[in-house]
């Protein structure tokens, strides 16, 4: 049977991807030091082994790798507003983490690495949709380390021979993520106080789009890297999203719907660091993956919403 590596496991999207895969009967390995990731979020992968270990530690990531066929290397310090407030802790988690989980990997014979990149890469440039040919144009700490990550697995795949696959994912949202943080996801936060009847804090005029992508959509594409063919994909860069985008503002008007809440956003200064509009051209992923959408924003939004209703989000 396969064994399945998922750095950041206790996090969003890693425990995500790790119960889509135990559901299917798979060996899966979790790694987490717990600076953002949830114990909490261990809850229900029992049959997952786990090991509390960071990845800034070359010696955690040998342990990790030992005997492992597939690595989804998840685990980051995934938030702007904390690289420009810290630079350096950043570049330690995001590119350092990287390169000592490729060195691992490869000494232990790891036959493909699937990366967790970001659509920050792109930076704030005009051109709508983000398209993979594009120059990236980082604009924060945290996208230059996540790029510096993308570069380091095409390097190894280029280099090594190493079979490696980057996603670029695009504001993933959905159960799970984590909303008491001040780093958090906006749609976590919005979904969490406007059921408990708190305005959301909109940094800017609100009328910023993202290519909100609901957690389902990652995961899928993820476990297709996994398993597409090498010659097709080692090495490539694919945009992870739905290919649509959305407003804050129209955002908050559909949680309203959502949660009934009849209050006002609170507007605030542009935070530094963020992009103003985010839209993927998902045709790669399409073609080389097999890639397409399995849950629109609208539906990812309710799902999310519910869960947060439930009491799922709670410490």
């Amino acid at each position: 049977m396969a064994k399945y590596l998922i750095t950041g496991a206790a996090g969003f999207i890693g425990r995500s991807i790790a119960a889509a895969l135990l559901a299917r009967g798979e060996s899966v390995r979790g790694v987490d030091n717990f600076i953002t990731g949830k114990r909490a979020n261990l809850i229900g992968l029992e049959k997952m082994e786990f090991l509390e270990g960071d990845l800034t530690r070359p010696e955690d990531c040998a342990r990790a790798c030992a005997g492992v066929e597939v690595v989804f290397h998840e685990a980051a310090l995934a938030s702007v507003p904390r690289s420009v407030a810290d630079p350096a802790g950043t570049h330690l988690h995001c590119a350092t983490a990287t390169l000592n989980v490729l060195i691992a990997a490869r000494q232990a014979g790891v036959r493909r690495v699937v990366y967790a990149g970001s659509s920050s890469a792109y930076g704030d440039t005009p051109t709508l949709p983000k398209h993979e040919e594009m120059l990236p144009n980082p604009i924060s700490p945290y996208a230059v380390a996540k790029l510096a990550g993308e570069h380091y697995m095409q390097a190894f795949a280029r280099v090594y021979g190493m079979e490696t696959v980057v996603l670029r994912y695009f504001n993933v949202f959905g159960p799970h993520q984590d909303p008491t943080s001040q780093y958090s996801g906006v749609l976590a936060k919005f979904c969490r106080g406007m059921l408990a009847g708190e305005p959301p804090t909109i940094f800017g005029d609100g009328e910023q789009s993202r290519d909100f992508t609901y957690i389902d959509n990652v995961v899928h594409a993820n476990l297709l890297a996994a398993v597409a063919d090498a010659s097709r994909v080692s090495g490539q860069v694919m945009n992870t999203a739905t290919g649509s985008r959305v407003t804050l503002n129209q955002t908050f008007r559909i949680l309203c719907e959502l949660t009934g809440f009849q209050g006002k956003p609170v507007y605030a200064e542009p935070r530094a660091g963020d992009i103003r509009d985010s839209l993927a051209d998902i045709h790669r992923a399409e073609r080389l993956l097999g890639y397409g959408p399995l849950v629109n924003f609208e539906e990812g939004l309710k799902r999310t919403v519910e869960w947060y209703r439930q009491g799922s989000g709670e410490e």
